[in-house]
């Protein structure tokens, strides 16, 4: 199979989608690799690097969307890209479209095979493609809170940590799945006092085992959040629900009895976020206030790390990748059925559930069609 990697282009966008040990898995595998030049080297990956593993360098990403039978990028693809689908092309990426109807429609209409890294669902529930990256926006979620709460930026001008004498930080965290977890752990490394609130009592449980004394677990009602949110110095969103549209429980109301220069992290601005007021940021201008809570919304939070993450996600990928391209998409889904979660649009139809009841659509069981 012909399989490319392209350039991010998406703003400040410095991840890739294949490092050059991936290529040569490919290439070892018996597929032919083209890249296009420069690729990797927002993530310290030369061309050269690229060329010993195997693969072939192409001067543009034009050329190498048309030339090859399967795509593999990080994130999802901008407009400009649109035009370059093609039908049968199989796109092995971050596709979050329960927030981007245009997306969605562009890669329907081209027929395109979407395979999306985050509704992989593996038997035992875990979604191991969208792991990676929510360990690291967890962790950055409280390296980027903390600064934002500093004074020059419209934050309140406190320390997360405190110091003896002063009081820590409040930090509220709705979710407590990976990001909240990870957003967890750094934040109580740094000294805050921790609230973290989800819907599962045996999740709560599980934190609880892990955390003990260090933290404070709270079933995630209206109610609850509400109380929480106006002590909090920090809040972090980090609700999920694979494939689907983010349900919006940091409400607009909460703000005005909130903390001046309080800062709200909406790690789930991919799947549209988790608040109300939330609206897509980017690396070079992170935050806005909203009633004088300051948002940060960045919507690949990862890619401010780019080695780390490339690293860390295509870690993940890779064994995915190999079952598609050495198997064809359809003989894969056949021989480990796990994949079937993966793909969003086949042959023009939706086909994740979570992302036909985003838009009222009809949803089609990939299985029916493969």
């Amino acid at each position: 199979m012909k399989i490319g990697c392209v350039k991010e282009i998406k703003n400040n966008e410095f991840r890739v989608g294949m490092t050059p040990d991936n290529a040569k898995s490919y290439v070892n595998a018996g597929h032919e690799v083209l890249v296009e030049a420069g690729a990797g080297l927002g993530s310290g990956f030369t061309d050269e690097e690229y060329v010993e593993a195997g693969a072939k360098m192409i001067g543009s990403a034009k050329e190498v969307w048309d030339s090859v039978e399967m795509m593999v990028k990080v994130k999802e693809p901008l407009p400009e890209e649109y035009p370059l689908f093609h039908e049968g092309l199989i796109l092995y990426t971050y596709l979050h479209l329960a927030a981007d109807r245009p997306q969605t429609d562009a890669l329907l209409n081209a027929k395109v095979k979407g395979v999306a890294y985050e509704t992989l669902i593996e038997r035992n529930g875990s979604i191991p493609l969208l792991a990676p990256m929510s360990q690291i926006a967890g962790r950055l979620s409280i390296q980027e809170g903390a600064k934002y709460l500093e004074k020059l930026y419209g934050g309140e001008g406190v320390l997360l940590a405190g110091v003896p004498g002063t009081p820590k930080a409040n930090v509220v965290i709705l979710g407590g799945g990976s990001v909240g977890t990870n957003a967890c752990k750094i934040a109580v490394g740094m000294g805050a006092n921790v609230t973290i609130m989800d819907i599962n009592l045996q999740r709560l449980a599980y934190l609880d085992d892990i955390f003990g004394a260090r933290i404070q677990t709270l079933v995630s009602t209206d109610a609850n959040i509400e109380k929480a949110v106006k002590d909090a110095d920090l809040v972090i969103g980090s609700v999920l629900i694979p494939g689907k549209s983010a349900p919006k429980i940091f409400k607009k109301k909460y703000l005005k009895e909130m903390k001046p220069g309080a800062v709200f992290v909406d790690v789930a601005v991919d799947q549209g976020g988790c608040g109300e007021t939330t609206k897509v940021t980017y690396h070079d201008d992170p935050v806005f206030i909203v009633d004088g809570v300051v948002h940060y919304c960045v919507g690949n939070m990862p890619g401010a790390v780019p080695r780390t993450s490339t690293i860390a996600l295509t870690n993940a990928t890779l064994s995915y990748g190999l079952q598609i391209a050495n198997k064809g998409l359809e003989q894969a889904c056949k021989d480990n059925d796990v994949i079937y979660s993966a793909i969003n649009t086949y042959d023009g139809k939706l086909t994740c559930k979570n992302v036909a009841d985003s838009y009222n659509e009809e949803y089609t069981d990939p299985r029916s069609l493969i």
